[in-house]
């Protein structure tokens, strides 16, 4: 069995849609996107440096393309379940049929817009706890005022709040924690900072007809599979101020059965994580179309039409 996921915020590099858009059709798909949602994708993909595809409005729309022209480049084929991780959920939801792409991008350019302005308003950030126990850390973060924005497994915990909390959480780390790495993104996500970017959300989903998921959608919110794609659609515009529960996912990921999993394009934050909460699972990442080969041949393994 296969889960076809897509990786959240921070994935993407400069240039890394670039080796994509030589695929026949792609640079046409992207550039309508780009009209529809008014945002360059193909620059930003391309040209822009880091500093400019950190900006969240850019980001969010930027992965979501990418996995959606990554997913598209395999051809038609049938996992088992889908997931992904924070806005990759808005990914997810195009490749369960929640979603049309275009309604997708539209949604996330929404989200990411809606997200920046609520970032604005106070100073606020991530960092990544690795190593230590979860509760433990948890524990030690709500000391410190500190949300546990994502719980992502393997041992990995994002603590997100303002600049004076994570630089306490600098000064003072959880008993058992190796290293408090600051992420690069521009507010604390999942958070109760984000709560203006749900009411915007909750307004551009109401014009969304979604359709029910064709294959198993795993939610972010407690690793359930959600059937309905209105309780989708849901779950997506209260996710932005909620913590993401990957770990939760992969547990889900186990009792379904899954016995690979490939992550789309920019990939590799996901299968570093399954590879280590997921022993025996095969686990592949679409880099660039030089992986779409291995990718077909995994495919063909576990997701057989």
């Amino acid at each position: 069995m296969l889960v076809l996921v897509a990786p959240g915020q921070g994935a993407q590099t400069p240039g890394f849609l670039t080796p994509w858009l030589d695929l026949p059709g792609a640079a046409d798909r992207v550039a309508a996107w780009s009209d529809a949602i008014g945002l360059d994708l193909l620059h930003y993909g391309t040209q822009a440096d880091a500093d400019a595809i950190r900006d969240t409005a850019v980001a969010q729309p930027l992965l979501v393309a990418a996995g959606i022209l990554s997913a598209a480049a395999l051809g038609d084929i049938a996992p088992g379940a889908v997931a992904g991780h924070s806005v990759g959920e808005i990914t997810a939801a195009a490749f369960a049929g929640v979603l049309d792409d275009t309604a997708a991008l539209r949604l996330v350019r929404t989200r990411g817009l809606a997200m920046a302005d609520a970032a604005s308003i106070t100073e606020t950030g991530m960092s990544a706890l690795l190593g230590g126990d979860p509760e433990v850390s948890v524990a030690h973060l709500e000391k410190l005022g500190l949300t546990p924005a994502n719980i992502n497994g393997a041992g990995q915990i994002v603590a997100a709040g303002t600049l004076e909390q994570l630089a306490a959480l600098a000064e003072d780390k959880p008993e058992g924690v190796r290293k408090v790495v600051p992420l690069k993104v521009a507010g604390a996500f999942h958070t109760r900072h984000m709560a203006p970017a749900v009411e915007a959300l909750a307004k551009a989903a109401a014009d969304l007809t979604p359709a029910d998921p064709k294959v198993a959608y795993v939610s972010n919110k407690d690793g359930r599979t959600v059937a309905s794609g209105a309780e989708v659609l849901d779950r997506l515009v209260g996710q932005v101020a909620n913590p993401v529960r990957w770990d939760l996912c992969m547990e889900t990921f186990k009792e379904l059965g899954v016995t690979a999993l490939l992550e789309v394009c920019p990939g590799g934050t996901l299968t570093g994580l399954a590879k280590r909460a997921l022993p025996g699972v095969r686990t592949l990442a679409l880099k660039t179309p030089d992986d779409l080969d291995a990718a077909r041949e995994l495919v063909s393994e576990h997701a057989p039409a």
